[in-house]
């Protein structure tokens, strides 16, 4: 698996990869998705840039240990907490999650690869608190 820098575009950009091949199928609501709330932008990258380290991340995953996509999810616990690891950064982690929950949920069933995916970013960023309230949410 590539090595990105800390909270870097692309580190940011290969969970939302994560989540969009959790479930073993990378569909057209998804894409559609990604384009409609312009990830690319949001995360500080080009359209091109974005797709790139999606097809980089699915490549590593392809020749990496043997693959067990859908209710397994594409990554074991190691690589998961490598990945989350690349993000320390507060407020992308949020900005994170929240991409990735929207794009779990877009066709209306989050599967169990991608529940793995949201629960791991949960826990490895501590954001279990922070569940509860809306991302624009004043503190209090």
């Amino acid at each position: 698996m590539r090595k990105y820098p800390k909270n870097s575009p692309q580190a940011a950009a290969r969970i939302i990869a994560l989540t969009l091949v959790a479930d073993g199928d990378v569909g057209q609501a998804e894409l559609a998705l990604l384009d409609e709330l312009a990830v690319h932008q949001q995360l500080g990258l080009t359209r091109d840039a974005l797709h790139a380290v999606i097809d980089t991340f699915c490549e590593d995953v392809l020749t990496s240990k043997p693959v067990a996509l859908a209710d397994a999810g594409p990554v074991d616990e190691y690589v998961m907490e490598e990945l989350m690891g690349e993000i320390d950064d507060p407020a992308l982690r949020r900005k994170v999650l929240d991409l990735c929950v929207k794009l779990a949920e877009v066709d209306d069933h989050v599967a169990e690869g991608e529940s793995i995916v949201l629960i791991a970013a949960v826990a490895h960023w501590s954001l279990h608190h922070q569940m509860l309230s809306p991302v624009d949410a004043e503190p209090i």
